[in-house]
């Protein structure tokens, strides 16, 4: 077999690569037009991140072992995926104070496409009864660099996979591994992500885990749609219950508006697969996201409706919870629990959609799953759902 694999950072035997350029020449095989470049960037909050861009020839894809294996950008032809955050990122995690005492400081990185929120905790910050913080805004994985990363080429199948080690641990507490391998094929307009996490303590270790991916413009605009396979959809809020007859459409930028955000229950089909479609206004450009209900039964769908300049994006989240405080969703029975050496796999595959009749053909999927389902559509908040 035509495959070779590339270590990049391997903290345990002292390995790190600052650069490095990959592509057909560098592995046997007929699969040709791709490229695997690392990098370090420099300079401002980006000091010191780790890069690994992989382009197979359709999809260009951005990688950040540095914040916990996200996924920076992704762009096919003039169709970016990601969104413009008031934040210049990629940020190195040093510039990100989780510990800030508003429980906010997450949000001084987030920048990405797809970033992971768990692994202790993944919700709004939670504090002690004396006022302290005890879990901050999404946990910390997300802030987490990896501790190994490889690069593994297929030159028959044409089959590009980055993988990271990052673990989440601490004495007394959690010990928790994520071992994320983020892959493409060669011509492929989309990614997959699998995760598997592992509990190496010989404890019991609890687990929240969200998946935040993240659209701004040119999927974004006034009029785009989200068609998900609902069977009941509830608002988190006051807020998003002033909106949820318009749930699946967004509206233009408005500034002072507060976020809006929604609780799904989604239909699958017989194996625990299902999928949602986020399209552009003309229906002309969208991306669908895939994943199992089994692995991550619950779904979140934030609207940000500020300007442009301010953030104006939508997070499509697959979970294995809603981002409650943790001790409402322990109450709920959605945090997990790990054995000593239990491990649980996680997928979902990110496909972009070029033009219309992709975006007809990933339409068509969403419907055949709802078919014979009227959604429940709640008017308000689920008390079994909010906190």
């Amino acid at each position: 077999m035509a495959e070779k694999t590339w270590t990049l950072t391997d903290v345990e035997n002292d390995v790190f690569v600052e650069e490095l350029i990959l592509g057909p020449d560098d592995v046997e095989g007929d699969a040709s037009g791709y490229r695997v470049a690392k990098r370090t960037l420099r300079g401002g909050l980006r000091d010191g991140v780790d890069v690994v861009e992989v382009d197979n020839g359709t999809l260009r894809v951005v990688v950040v072992p540095t914040r916990g294996m996200g996924v920076w950008r992704a762009s096919l032809g003039d169709l970016t995926l990601g969104w413009e955050s008031p934040v210049a990122g990629p940020v190195h995690p040093a510039f990100v104070h989780l510990d800030e005492p508003s429980g906010l400081g997450w949000l001084d990185g987030f920048d990405e496409l797809l970033c992971r929120c768990g692994l202790e905790s993944n919700g709004a910050p939670e504090f002690n009864p004396n006022g302290t913080l005890r879990y901050g805004l999404h946990g910390k994985i997300a802030n987490t660099p990896a501790r190994k990363v490889e690069v593994t080429i297929d030159g028959d199948a044409g089959r590009i996979a980055v993988r990271g080690v990052v673990d989440e641990t601490r004495l007394f507490g959690n010990k928790l591994r994520m071992v994320s391998t983020i892959m493409t094929t060669v011509g492929r307009p989309g990614l997959t992500v699998i995760d598997e996490i592992i509990n190496f303590s010989a404890e019991l270790s609890e687990l929240e885990l969200l998946y935040h991916i993240n659209f701004g413009p040119p999927l974004l605009d006034p009029g785009s749609k989200l068609f998900a396979p609902l069977v009941k959809i509830a608002p988190r809020d006051d807020v998003a219950a002033d909106n949820v007859a318009q749930w699946d459409t967004y509206g233009p930028e408005t500034p002072d508006s507060r976020e809006a955000v929604f609780f799904f229950d989604m239909a699958a089909e017989a194996d625990g697969g299902t999928q949602v479609l986020l399209h552009n206004a003309a229906a002309s450009k969208g991306v669908s996201l895939k994943y199992n209900k089994s692995q991550l039964p619950c779904f979140t769908q934030w609207k940000n409706r500020q300007a442009k300049v301010d953030g104006y994006v939508t997070g499509l989240e697959p979970g294995i919870n809603f981002p409650n405080i943790k001790s409402f969703e322990t109450q709920q029975g959605r945090v997990a629990i790990l054995a000593p050496g239990e491990s649980r796999t996680f997928q979902i595959d990110i496909d972009a959609h070029a033009d219309a009749d992709a975006v007809a053909m990933a339409k068509q999927t969403v419907a055949t799953l709802c078919e014979g389902i009227t959604p429940e559509v709640l008017e308000q908040p689920d008390p079994d759902w909010s906190a």
